[in-house]
């Protein structure tokens, strides 16, 4: 952390599904000399889209959802009829009736054919890009549809259900999908490339892209309860994991460019999550960033070991590949696809 100038970093080792160690190093506040701890609330970024996967793979292990059902089949009324204001309008749709073909499964491998975001769109509009189905392309938008699923087809509230189902199921008394004000006592306020402090996003509004805070001890018992299966059936644990659609691209971003490369071999988007072939069988991870955050959780089934990794400070990105050795030994994890800058070690 001292070589990376990194501020702070909290720390979860899982073993054969139990938690082995969680820490917290370096500071919440630089400016302020204020300590991370592992109970210091810490934003979850795209952790988040994980976590909802994970609720929505409960209702589905009950039978309440349709993976492979169709939008006409899950929701009242057709997807560009719902004007729900900013995320949720799909009136852009209108005119392309290929919203008729997405599904649970293809919004959850990231297939739908949308940019990460519409804001990115020149016109700032949702566009497919794609047939849904067709490839792997990362989209914040996707998750925005099956949020609406869960409200407007179940007829469920996605944060009390990520509550209940989740966060007070597994025992995570500091973990939420939008802000409390008792997590001002001990927050994780933001570090950029610069070293620029950003103070932490207070989030009033239930996302299922990226909206969850949570600290490194609540995120140690999710991520050992996912590797476990608890909540799921057999069945739909393991899809969770299996490869379910081919990644052919060289990097993660930008998710509707080509980087230049070549693909990684036996990389695949799972349901919420990304699978790679590692030298002890499957592996699989999510990540979360923005300009202050980087996270990481990387599982590996042998032996149903993970790391979990938080950062208020973007900078730890660069050491989580050392730090994912250390913990789990000699690994396969595809960090040049995730992260593009990342160079093998000698």
């Amino acid at each position: 952390m001292a070589r990376g100038q990194v501020v702070g970093l909290a720390l979860a080792v899982i073993d054969d599904g139990q938690v082995t160690k969680v820490s917290a190093y370096g500071k919440r506040n630089f400016e302020r000399d204020l300590p991370l701890q592992p109970d210091t609330v810490m934003y979850g970024a795209s952790l988040t889209k994980t976590a909802f996967a994970y609720m929505l793979l409960q209702l589905a292990s009950e039978g309440r959802l349709d993976l492979d059902a169709p939008l006409t089949k899950l929701l009242p009324k057709p997807l560009p009829e719902y004007r729900l204001g900013e995320r949720r309008d799909f009136s852009d749709l209108a005119g392309d009736a290929r919203w008729r073909q997405l599904t649970p499964r293809i919004l959850l491998t990231h297939a739908g054919g949308f940019a990460n975001f519409r804001w990115l769109e020149p016109d700032e509009k949702l566009h497919f890009h794609f047939t849904p189905g067709e490839r792997y392309a990362y989209s914040a938008e996707g998750m925005y549809i099956l949020q609406l699923i869960v409200e407007q087809g179940l007829g469920l509230d996605a944060g009390r259900e990520m509550q209940v189902r989740v966060f007070d199921r597994l025992g995570m008394p500091n973990t939420s999908m939008q802000w409390r004000p008792d997590f001002g006592a001990n927050l994780a306020d933001g570090y950029t490339l610069e070293g620029k402090m950003v103070p932490h996003d207070q989030r009033s509004a239930v996302t299922a892209a990226g909206s969850m805070d949570t600290t490194i001890a609540d995120q140690a018992r999710m991520w050992a309860a996912i590797v476990r299966g608890d909540g799921l059936s057999p069945q739909l644990r393991a899809e969770m994991v299996r490869p379910q659609l081919a990644i052919l691209g060289a990097g993660q971003f930008p998710t509707l460019v080509s980087r230049p490369g070549a693909p990684v071999p036996h990389l695949a988007a799972g349901l919420g999550v990304v699978t790679f072939r590692d030298r002890s069988g499957i592996g699989w991870f999510k990540g979360g960033h923005n300009d202050s955050t980087g996270n990481m959780a990387i599982c590996l089934e042998a032996g149903r070991r993970c790391v979990v990794m938080l950062s208020n400070d973007v900078r730890a990105e660069r050491l989580f590949p050392e730090i994912a050795r250390l913990a789990l030994g000699a690994n396969d994890m595809p960090w040049r696809w995730e992260y593009g800058w990342y160079v093998d070690p000698p």
